[in-house]
Formats: structure tokens, C-alpha cells, sequence
């Protein structure tokens, strides 16, 4: 009879291999531990009537990102009115999630994320106002008002310049006959053959917009507008901060941009819970 207890091979388990040279022990490179995940923030305060109005904004906070997740109808609010603890509340409710875009033109407008998906907290000069919805309005009407115009095959071309004027033809084209809806038209720079100089005579062809948007996980995606209608240069970095996915896409917007339906009712319902807590 075979016993079911079997002696583990010669060679394996620590101490089983020689130490190195120098005595020390081979050392590893540390990976990703944790998973960042949602949390309820509770602010810590003492309710009270004098916070009513901060109660009663986020109310309709709550019910405004439900509704633009089942309608797809956004919704503004204003903050300017709130005293000090107010708004304070509301920041401390609000946070900071992982999104941010920077929308330049008069006024130059900071728009961040807060932990609920889909709610944007915008500040400029003489604007403090939550706005409810996909990505901000204003990164749309904004985006292709061209800080640097597109200049095309005009550019200065630098020697090396390869593979870059006929991409930029293809971009051209796709630009001109985009309509609102059409499907997006990805260029993946990451699977071409290309050369440094190829990516600077884009940069200057394509000239640059006026909004950027930078989203924080993992690593980073970093998504821009050119001075070219509806084309975006989205890129991704891994955690070490190394360029893992450069494409252009033709679009209104880049959907990894955008807040989805679901996660704004999520959002609604977050809020709602919070408020629960807080009472």
C-alpha cells in the first residue's frame, strides 16, 4: 500500500540553495498590496440648524446625480452663498477623488472630482459652484478653443519626421468629417512605428487646447486636447510612471474621461447614506 504521506523532493524550500557570494540575500522589487476602494467619509461635526443649508444642498445633490444617471440631465449648484461652516461641511463631505481637469480661457477653471463619481467641485474667479454630470460642460465647449493652432503639414518639419505626415493626413481627415455620435476613430501610436521626432512634429502640427484632464489610479491617464476639433492625445503611465498606451482618438470626448450612468446613481445613493449618518 502507497502511504499518502509523501516526502517533499531534495532541493526545494528555503535553505534547500547556496547563499550567494557576498552573503546577501536576493532582494525583490515590492508590488501593488492594496486595492483602492470606496469608503464612506462622515465629516465630523456637530450637526446642528445652523448647517441646514448645507443638509438641504446636498439633498438635492443626491437627487440630481440619480436623475443624471437615469436621464442623462445634469445639473449646477451654487456655492457662493454658503457661510464658512457650510462650506466647509460640503468640502469635507465632497473630498477628492481621482479625476481633475483644468479648463483654460477667461476664467482659467479647476475642476476636481469628488469621491462620488459624476460630482465635479469647480473653482475659478469668482466661481465656486458642484456640477452633476459625465465629465464638466465647459471641457467640451472649451476643449478645441486652441491655445497653439494647428498648423498641419505647414509645421517646421525637423529631420527624422518618418511615419508622422501621414498620421497626421489620416487625423485631418477623420477631424473634418466627424459628426456628433459618430463612432471614435483611435490612432494607437504605441502599436506604430514611429520616431521622437515623428511625436514632436505631431505635437507642433496638431497644436494644443485648452483643456487637459488627468486621471489618478494605479498610475496616471493623461488625456489633452489638441488645437484640432474633436482630436485628443490620451496617454496611460504604469505606477512607475513609464508611458504604457499613447493613442490620439477622434471623439467629442475620451470615454475614460467620462463618469458612467451607473456610477452616478451610485453616487446619489452615497450621499443619501452619508446624509443618514450625519442626522
Amino acid at each position: 500500500m502507497v502511504s499518502n504521506f509523501h516526502l517533499p523532493p531534495t532541493g526545494y524550500g528555503p535553505g534547500s540553495q547556496p547563499a550567494e557570494e557576498d552573503g546577501q540575500e536576493l532582494q525583490y522589487v515590492a508590488l501593488p498590496q492594496d486595492m483602492r476602494a470606496y469608503s464612506a467619509h462622515v465629516p465630523y461635526v456637530d450637526i446642528d440648524d445652523s448647517l441646514a443649508p448645507a443638509l438641504s444642498l446636498l439633498e438635492k445633490v443626491s437627487a440630481a446625480a440619480i436623475r443624471c444617471g437615469e436621464t442623462g440631465e445634469g445639473a449646477e449648484f451654487d456655492l457662493a452663498g454658503l457661510d464658512a461652516p457650510n462650506r466647509q461641511l460640503i468640502a469635507e463631505t465632497m473630498g477628492h477623488g481621482e479625476v481633475s481637469v483644468r479648463m483654460e480661457g477667461i476664467p482659467a477653471i479647476a475642476a476636481q472630482e469628488s469621491v462620488f463619481a459624476g460630482v465635479w467641485v469647480l473653482s475659478g474667479h469668482e466661481l465656486d459652484r458642484i456640477e452633476i454630470g459625465p465629465v464638466p460642460a465647459l471641457a467640451y465647449t472649451r476643449a478645441f478653443t486652441a491655445r497653439k493652432p494647428a498648423l498641419g503639414l505647414a509645421a517646421p518639419k525637423p529631420a527624422g519626421v518618418v511615419n508622422a505626415p501621414a498620421l497626421l493626413v489620416e487625423l485631418f481627415d477623420k477631424s473634418a468629417g466627424y459628426r456628433n455620435g459618430d463612432e471614435v476613430h483611435v490612432i494607437n501610436l504605441t502599436l506604430l512605428p514611429h520616431t521622437e521626432p515623428d511625436l514632436l512634429w505631431m505635437d507642433s502640427a496638431l497644436g494644443q487646447g485648452a483643456v487637459t484632464i488627468l486621471s489618478r489610479g494605479y498610475g496616471n491617464c493623461r488625456i489633452t486636447a489638441t488645437g484640432l476639433a474633436h482630436v485628443w492625445r490620451v496617454q496611460f503611465f504604469n505606477s512607475m510612471d513609464t508611458l504604457i498606451l499613447d493613442t490620439f482618438e477622434v471623439t467629442d470626448m475620451p470615454e475614460v474621461a467620462l463618469a458612467a450612468p451607473e456610477d452616478l446613481v451610485d453616487s446619489g445613493e452615497r450621499i443619501t447614506e452619508v446624509l443618514e449618518a450625519l442626522r
